[in-house]
């Protein structure tokens, strides 16, 4: 397949504002792509080489991508860099300064999306002493047979800088509408996706097979399944509403969610997210290895814990045990804990059909023998039947040094990937009312001023509207920040900034900088307002306002174990405005209560 059909889709997807545009134009493009390639497009449109449980990445250092194009080129590396300091981007700047080759030249090669993936897929996998020189060379080799926009593109990809921010959800209903031309069949990928993690197989089966593959496809160890999710509720009446009167109540713990797999020889760890992190936590992975039996996969929370006191300790001391190297160091000074509250696989089978009271059950019996009880745990719970008992149950686990507790209805499934009330969170600060933590995607910025100048001064945040699969702006937040998680910001956002905004952000406000939805943060709120500017829940609360956050402050947690989509969403937030108006009408209330005669 000619790489240039590759290259006037992505030129297409850029400069779109319109979710659905970029779905058709996805569309198009699958429809031109052969079916033995589908599964390579699929990564490659996510700006991917494989599903992210691989972990492979192409790891070429920056001043070698710049030598690279350098060596095309033929210009010095003085000249590249004095562009790159100019465009601040490597794929612009390989496309202002390379000469437009295309196939001109006698001996070279055509460039097609095989070549292209094939190429990358070697530099990926390239390790070890002279790796980057040999990656370099790789580079180059493609460099020297592109036109000046296939260059840009590839270096894009190469630098993890392609920035479509083509969600999976876009990608199911693209997929559907090409294959089956139907994109209620968008459910069935859906399913088969949440099981396998795996995009691009999905789009190999599709389109080799049919649907009928794509409904067998099963659990299978070693490749972790989408996480179930909980909505979130205010009070321990609203929980015990929605559980129906019977309640399994556990300690929300403030850690790091992690899918444990396991047969007899090997053990793998998987975060929320679906990345491997084995290699940050081999204290647990040891410790899952004695599990007594054949094969598992089994959920639970990673915990920061002083061993003196046994208190768990935040969220952000586990943010020393995500690093490559002095592992040993960081195991004996941030020691950790698992608890553990399901299993979805077991000796073979899925469990994931069973009640939840009956996958606990399992879960006991299967670490009943477990030989390191300090390193994994189950977590703790109790089954309730009022509100009083989550309330008594609730005040143990904040004793203990948690968020709060999770709810869970004893008859329920697990179901991958789904947020549902059969699953509810009820946190400290939601019982205040007007106080509650939100995370919320960063997805423009305004440029700082006075002390602030260099960096950004505020940012604009989104919540999550899974309807339409897109980002709804809810505030702007400048509070709450040292200088240390300003500069942090401003260098990781840097990887995300795009010429326009993101055809799935909608907002009424204007920006000086905007991103892709990538990056998370945890803020608190005094209140929710309604908005004209604003589009969380545009019109649900009044025609032609949204939603608000009224003094919004960043808490200092930044959500990097999330995916944007994972963010609080639009129907939470006005549910929470709902529940705080509920709360203000009640109180005023009262007051013409006391003061009446």
């Amino acid at each position: 397949m000619d790489f240039q059909l590759l290259v006037e889709a992505f030129q297409q997807m850029e400069q779109t504002s319109s979710r659905l545009a970029l779905t058709d134009h996805l569309v198009t493009l699958l429809k031109k792509t052969p079916a033995g390639l589908i599964d390579k497009m699929t990564y490659l449109i996510q700006g991917k080489l494989y599903p992210d449980f691989e972990g492979i990445e192409m790891g070429l250092a920056e001043r070698m991508a710049l030598r690279a194009i350098a060596s095309s080129s033929g210009r010095s590396l003085s000249e590249i860099e004095a562009v790159y300091r100019d465009t601040g981007d490597i794929g612009d700047t390989a496309a202002r300064t390379m000469v437009s080759k295309g196939q001109s030249t006698l001996f070279s090669e055509q460039m097609t999306v095989e070549r292209v993936y094939s190429t990358f897929d070697k530099i990926a996998r390239t390790t070890g002493p002279g790796s980057q020189e040999t990656k370099l060379r790789l580079v180059a080799s493609l460099l020297n047979d592109s036109t000046p926009d296939e260059g840009r593109y590839i270096m894009k990809f190469v630098m993890g800088t392609l920035r479509l921010g083509i969600a999976d959800y876009t990608v199911l209903d693209a997929l559907a509408l090409a294959f089956t031309g139907d994109k209620t069949n968008r459910q069935a990928l859906e399913n088969a996706y949440n099981v396998s993690s795996d995009l691009g197989t999905v789009a190999r089966l599709l389109a080799t097979k049919g649907i009928a593959a794509i409904e067998a496809v099963q659990i299978t160890l070693f490749k972790p399944i989408r996480p179930m999710l909980a909505e979130r509720v205010s009070t321990a009446e609203e929980a015990m509403e929605r559980m129906r009167g019977y309640a399994a109540v556990e300690y929300k713990l403030d850690g790091e969610r992690v899918q444990i797999h396991k047969n007899e020889e090997n053990v793998e760890l998987f975060s929320r997210r679906l990345e491997r992190i084995t290699d940050h936590y081999p204290d647990i992975g040891e410790a899952a290895m004695a599990i007594n039996c054949k094969n598992a996969i089994l959920e639970g929370e990673v915990v920061a814990i002083n061993l003196q006191t046994g208190e768990y300790l935040p969220f952000q001391q586990l943010m020393h045990r995500r690093r490559k190297h002095r592992i040993e160091e960081a195991m004996e000074s941030y020691p950790v804990v698992i608890n553990l509250f399901d299993i979805l696989y077991l000796d073979g089978k899925s469990r994931t059909a069973l009640p939840y009271e009956e996958r606990r059950k399992l879960l006991t019996n299967t670490l009943k023998d477990v030989k390191n009880p300090m390193m994994i745990r189950i977590v703790p719970q109790v089954f309730a039947t009022s509100p009083n008992e989550i309330d008594r149950f609730m005040a143990s686990a904040i004793e203990s040094g948690c968020e709060g507790v999770m709810v869970k209805m004893p008859s329920s499934t697990y179901q991958a990937g789904a947020r549902e009330y059969l699953w509810v969170k009820l946190k400290r600060e939601y019982r205040t009312e007007l106080a509650d933590t939100l995370d919320l995607v960063i997805v423009g910025a305004l440029h700082g001023r006075g002390r602030r100048v260099g960096r950004y001064g505020a940012l604009l945040l989104a919540a999550y509207d899974p309807n339409e699969d897109i980002f709804r702006s809810v505030s702007k937040v400048g509070t709450g920040f040292t200088d240390e998680h300003l500069d942090q910001f401003y260098r990781e956002l840097e990887k995300h900034v795009i010429h326009q905004k993101h055809a799935r952000v909608d907002t009424g406000m204007d920006m000086d900088v905007w991103f892709e939805p990538a990056m998370i943060i945890e803020v608190i709120a005094s209140e929710i307002t309604l908005s004209p500017s604003h589009t969380a829940a545009m019109g649900i609360i009044k025609d032609g306002y949204g939603l608000a956050l009224r003094f919004p402050k960043f808490t200092g947690k930044v959500r990097d174990d999330k995916e944007p989509e994972d963010a609080t969403t639009t129907d939470e937030i006005a549910t929470m405005y709902r529940r705080q108006l509920k709360v203000h009408s009640e109180a005023k209330s009262v007051k013409r209560g006391e003061t009446e005669p």
